[in-house]
């Protein structure tokens, strides 16, 4: 097995549809590929559409997983940084849900050239409030639902599940966020988490001049709507779209206004 191919097998990259160009698919925090399966498929019948899993979720190599390395987001756009080696991608667009647009952002600077396009569904760059800065969260809560995934993992996944879906009409789209909680290694979630909610990536935006489609939900509390108009004031070349979808997951929740979101949006650039 060449280098390549170690390198999709560890990430469980999955690669579907046919086109000259690349979009690839970072899925959220404790979720997996399988997330986008309402929105990917929409798009093989015009570009190369891409796949894979964090280390240490869904059906990526768990035991390449380093606790240590990972309590940080830039580890996360290594891999991939790597990934897009792997398969020598240029000119590809990233479509990534929630703490993968940071992540997004970041493999962007490390590998400029890489993705010429970015799609941010429910980006956040600092979850926490500071200074006249609404994040949507006091820091201590933030380190409170830290602390109780040590306490009660079970109970955390139970607390914050319908929180980020919020869709109470449609409880089977909660059942599964929390199962997808449930099913990932606490130490893994743990790591992940803190690396998502203590980071501030706010003085990178400034620095991310990769056209950008914010995609805002209604009603998101993991990343209100003054978190959306923040980073599109700071982004030199971003374009900032309300969903009337509501909660965090709209891929999940509402797939074909997120689809269309993204399809408008791409074919208006390639025009």
């Amino acid at each position: 097995m060449d280098g390549n191919t170690e390198t999709l097998a560890r990430y469980n990259v999955r690669i579907s549809g046919e086109g000259s160009r690349t979009l690839v698919f970072a899925h959220g925090f404790g979720c997996d590929q399988n997330m986008w399966r309402f929105v990917a498929p929409r798009f093989e019948d015009r570009y190369r559409v891409v796949l894979f899993d964090y280390l240490g979720m869904g059906g990526s190599d768990h035991g390449a997983y380093d606790p240590q390395r990972y309590g940080r987001l830039s580890a996360y756009a290594e891999d991939l940084v790597e990934i897009g080696q792997a398969l020598d991608l240029s000119d590809a667009v990233l479509v990534a849900h929630s703490v993968s647009s940071m992540i997004g952002a970041l493999a962007t600077l490390q590998a400029p050239g890489m993705f010429s396009q970015l799609v941010m569904v429910g980006p956040s760059p600092c979850y926490f409030n500071d200074d006249g800065y609404a994040g949507g969260f006091e820091r201590a809560d933030l380190e409170g639902l830290l602390d109780m995934m040590d306490r009660n993992y079970i109970g955390w996944a139970a607390q914050l599940a319908p929180a980020i879906m919020k869709n109470a009409e449609r409880p089977e789209l909660t059942e599964e966020l929390q199962r997808s909680f449930c099913s990932t290694d606490p130490v893994v979630a743990k790591r992940f988490a803190e690396a998502t909610f203590l980071s501030d990536n706010r003085a990178d935006l400034a620095r991310l001049t990769t056209p950008a489609l914010i995609l805002q939900c209604a009603d998101d509390a993991i990343a209100p709507v003054e978190v959306g108009r923040y980073m599109h004031a700071r982004m030199p070349d971003s374009t900032l779209h309300y969903l009337s979808a509501t909660g965090h997951c709209p891929h999940m929740s509402h797939p074909d206004e997120t689809s269309a979101a993204i399809d408008k949006y791409l074919s208006a650039l390639a025009a």
